[in-house]
């Protein structure tokens, strides 16, 4: 899988769905008619290490990581409890290899806000993250609809 694809996907499967491109990354929003002026966002495709987050070696050449906000349910389900939040600048304690291609964990500096990331995902792991991809964007939409109704 590339980029490319896996941000058409998400902007062909789930309604709603915009795109901000800035700093090394797309930010997929859930915002339909731009009711917010961002919306809720609730995946991201990054291509750059950033000054906080270096933790996925994305200085390699064509290494890109997906990064998708799931249910504590789901990310319990998948890694146990959430970890601490890191000191500025800090990974999440885990144990994980967030360099390793094609492997989910969770996202080294968001993971204690139940954030998930695989890198370079293969076409066989984008599969089975399809669900958890339609999950973040319920949970896009229940916060938009919360965030929309106190305006």
């Amino acid at each position: 899988m590339d980029r490319d694809t896996i941000g058409q996907y998400l902007q062909s499967h789930f309604p709603g769905v915009h795109p901000v491109s800035a700093w090394g990354e797309t930010s997929f929003f859930y915002n339909p008619q731009r009711a917010l002026p961002r919306g809720i966002y609730f995946a991201t495709l990054k291509t750059k290490d950033g000054d906080h987050d270096r933790a996925s070696r994305l200085d390699r050449p064509d290494v890109f990581r997906l990064n998708l906000g799931v249910s504590q349910s789901s990310y319990r389900a998948l890694f146990g409890p959430p970890p601490r939040r890191p000191p500025a600048g800090g990974v999440i304690a885990t144990g994980h290899d967030f360099s390793a291609l094609d492997t989910l964990t969770p996202h080294p500096v968001y993971g204690w806000m139940s954030w998930i990331c695989i890198l370079n995902p293969s076409e066989a792991s984008f599969e089975r993250i399809k669900p958890l991809l339609a999950e973040a964007h319920a949970l896009a939409i229940a916060k938009f609809a919360k965030r929309t109704t106190r305006r």
